[in-house]
Formats: C-alpha cells, structure tokens, sequence
C-alpha cells in the first residue's frame, strides 16, 4: 500500500545540503532505428507489421519470460501489436494481453511481475504514425545500451531462434489489470480530496478513457468529460494536447465553473491543465508548482532535463532542494533518479517541462494519472485556484520553436563555435546559459526536426534572444544549401 502525498517525506530519506553530489553520467548514446522514445514512423512506411513482430522476436529473445503487451487507441493499434505477440511466442515467452491502456498503467503492471512489456503507441503524433516502446521489468523504458542491443538483434542476417510446436508460448487475457493502476494511485490520497469539486477531462479519444475520469471519481470529484470515447482516427483533436487544440476544453470548464480541465497525450503519460478561468497552463508552471508542492513536504533532489524552465530550480531552492538536470527525455530522467537513490541521495520528484511528471513514490515513469490526482490533492490542500497559484510562482517566460531540418547535428557544432565564448551546455544539443536567460538547440529525438527553446525572465528579452539564435540558425542553413 502506497502512503498518502501528505506522508511522502516519511519514505524519503533525510536530506542533509551539505552532501556533496556526484555528477550523474548517464549520456545518450547513439542508436538507429529507437528515438528518445521508442521506436516511432507512418504506418505502412517506416512502421509495418513485419518490423513489429521482429521486435517481438528480438525482445523475446533478450527477455525470455512472461512478457505485458498494450496499446493505445490507434487504428494500427492490434495489427502491430499482435505481430509483436506473434514474434514473442515464437521465441517461447508467454504474453498478457493488457488491451488498450495508458502506458504508465503497462508500466506498472510490468513493474515487478513480468520479465517486460510492449507499448504499441506514438504517444502525441498525429493518427497516421504509431510505434513500439520497450518496458523493462522494473518498469522503466529500455535504456540505451539495451535498445542497441535490441537493434542488433532486428539485422536481417541475424537468425533469431524461434521454438518448436511444443514450446510456443501462449497469450493470456490481462484488460483486468489496469484497475490496479487506478487503485495504485487513488490509495496515495487520504479521504475524498476532491469533494465538491468538478474537473472536466480531455482524454483526447486515447487510453487515458479507461483511467483519469475513474481516478478524480475515486478521489471524490464531479467528472465532466469531453473526447472521452475511444477512437484511434481523433476526431475531436490531434493526440498533442496544445492550447489551440483545447478550447472546446477551455469553453467546458468555463461553462461548468469547473476547478481546473485536464488534457492528455495519445498515451497517457503527459497531462495538461487548463485553470478555471480556461486559459492553458503553460507545462513548465504545471512542473513548477506540483514541485513546490511537493518540496513544502519533503527535501531533497527534483531531476529535470536541460530544457526545462529555472523556474523548476528557482522553487525547488526556495523550499531547501536542489535540482540535478539530465539529457531531455523521460528514460534519462527515470534512470538519473534511481543512480541518486542507489547512491544514498533523496530523490522526491522529477519529470519534464511537457506535462510529463514522475512521482517516484509512485513508479520512475511518466504519469498522466497521477499527475492529474496530484493537482486535486495540491487545490484541496491550498484552497486556492489554478490561476491565483500560478500567479505566485517566479516570472519566466518559455519559447518554444521549431525548424524542419534534418542538419541537427551541424547545427549544433557550428553553433558551438559562434558562442564559443560563451557559457556551454553540452549534455544535451547546445545550451547558451546568459545572466539569468538560456537557450537550448537540439535535434529531435523522433521527427527531422531541430527544437531551440527560450527561457528567460521577461517575454521582452527572451524574443530577442529567440530572434538572434534564429537568424544565426538560418544563416548557417543558408550557407550549407
């Protein structure tokens, strides 16, 4: 049994700020086929069911054992994932067939009873994309020296050795199994926390239909939905929950006085507020107050990756923590935090500055579900709106551009060199550190694209910031035409 968020620092060892930290090491390495998540492309092109059953294989193959399959509401959705059950009964592995679910509740369902698990999912890409994410059996994403593994394995001249008749393995049902997750998070929470008060939910038509509206109904709130029938072609909006894509959110929760709505990716594992007044709430405000929410219970280390806004950081000192930055995505976050534990350090929080939050308390993923329990706890607790927190939290204004080019990595370099006088991050694409501002240039983990992010503390200056990265970037693409 979970303890109540009220409790949290009772599992969370003592922090002590004069411990010197150890610089963490994990980097990202270089892999072929799997982006930062998973392995990701249109279906029918670079995503086929003949791609995913040799995934199946190969997993089988490196995770012999009992292996947790699901998916999210794609219309590709069981063609790729019963190719994947094919490939792993063929090597011998048993498989549960958990149906469609967010991929945080597959995570915790593998956590510490199956060898791994499959997610058939393109979390927040447009219908025609899907792809494949690897669970390893403490619940996290596969990391990458074990994703190249895997890739190795996927070679065409490699024979992967598949069973005989009588050593096939076989499917078992396991759609049950996703109220555990419910449960799992609902007995974090003493009492109805959220009685007497209505949250309207946007599962945007994806997996998270099965599990937000029965979690707020658990902890005791009135659930208005809207997009809450499953439907892999998402005719009420695209699977990113973005401003513009939430407005029929905004006019319902406006319309039904409502304390805050709440919007999810294709898979569940990012969640998105829109405050009482529907206006969107900006992820890295989302992150910054769950986390000044927790700090205020428990000290100790919040892990967050290079692109997430210093407001993180500047509440998490205010409250006596401290903040360990990491390569962006969710993997390098989840690993980082369990390197601290293992090394003896406290580790309360972590997540990213996209609606994707990780309660360790809870399990080392992303967690949409209990992200969205969490902001029920912190508005019952304060009695206070979305809105009226928000405004307390430190002023900062985040940027966030793209440009399709598939010239990521030339980019970067030549960018190094123009600011070579400048301060450097290198943990991640380029990060030029400025007084009190940033800016971050990397190549996307998933889509040819290269992502440069503003963080400062006025819209002001981090617009001309923004404006002088961005002719340089054209220059160079220019030049290099």
């Amino acid at each position: 049994m979970y303890l109540p968020l009220s409790r949290y620092s009772k599992i969370i060892k003592a922090f002590k700020p004069e411990r010197i930290y150890t610089k963490m090491t994990i980097k990202k390495l270089s892999k072929q086929l799997f982006g930062t998540n998973g392995v990701r492309g249109i279906v029918g092109k670079e995503i086929t069911p003949l791609l995913a059953l040799r995934i199946g294989e190969a997993l089988g193959t490196m995770r012999p054992g009992c292996i947790a399959v699901g998916m999210d509401t794609r219309t590709s959705g069981p063609a790729l994932a019963n190719a994947v059950k094919a490939g792993l009964m063929a090597t011998g592995c048993d498989v549960v067939d958990c149906g469609i679910l967010p991929i945080p509740a597959l995570q915790y369902i593998v956590k510490g009873h199956y060898a791994g698990g499959a997610m058939i999912t393109a979390s927040h890409n447009p219908p025609q994309y899907n792809g494949i994410k690897i669970i390893e059996a403490d619940g996290t994403e596969m990391g990458d020296e074990e994703t190249i593994k895997l890739e190795g394995l996927l070679d065409k001249s490699t024979n992967l050795e598949t069973q005989s008749w009588d050593r096939v393995g076989k499917e078992m049902p396991g759609a049950h199994l996703v109220d555990t997750y419910v449960q799992s998070i609902t007995s974090h929470f003493k009492g109805l926390p959220g009685k007497g008060m209505t949250v309207v939910v946007d599962p945007g038509s994806g997996a998270a239909c099965r599990t937000t509206p029965a979690i707020l109904q658990a902890l005791g709130c009135r659930v208005l939905t809207i997009n809450a029938i499953m439907d892999g072609t998402f005719p009420g909006r695209l699977p990113e929950p973005s401003a513009e894509g939430l407005q029929g959110l905004a006019a319902l929760v406006v319309a039904s006085k409502a304390a805050f709505g709440i919007a999810h990716d294709g898979d569940a594992d990012r969640a998105v507020f829109i405050d009482e007044t529907g206006t969107f709430v900006e992820e890295n405000h989302e992150f910054a107050l769950i986390a000044q929410h927790i700090c205020k219970t428990a000290k100790g280390t919040i892990v967050t990756p290079v692109s997430t806004s210093q407001m993180v950081e500047m509440v998490a000192e205010k409250e006596g923590c401290r903040v360990q930055y990491t390569p962006v995505g969710s993997i390098y976050v989840a690993r980082t935090m369990r390197e601290l534990i293992d090394a003896g350090q406290p580790v309360i929080f972590g997540g990213e500055g996209n609606g994707g939050l990780i309660f360790p308390a809870q399990q080392f993923c992303r967690d949409g579900g209990m992200t969205a329990a969490t902001m029920v706890a912190l508005l019952a607790e304060t009695g206070s709106t979305v809105s009226g927190l928000i405004r307390k939290l430190p002023a900062r204004h985040m940027i966030k551009e793209k440009i399709a080019t598939p010239k990521g990595s030339y980019l970067i370099d030549k960018l190094a060199e123009q600011y070579k006088h400048e301060s450097l991050d290198k943990t991640d694409g380029l990060k030029i550190k400025r007084d009190n501002e940033w800016a971050l240039i990397r190549a996307s983990g998933t889509e040819p694209l290269v992502r440069i992010m503003v963080d400062s503390p006025d819209a002001a200056s981090g617009r001309a910031f923004y404006q002088e990265i961005k002719k340089t970037v054209d220059k160079l693409l220019e030049t290099s035409a």
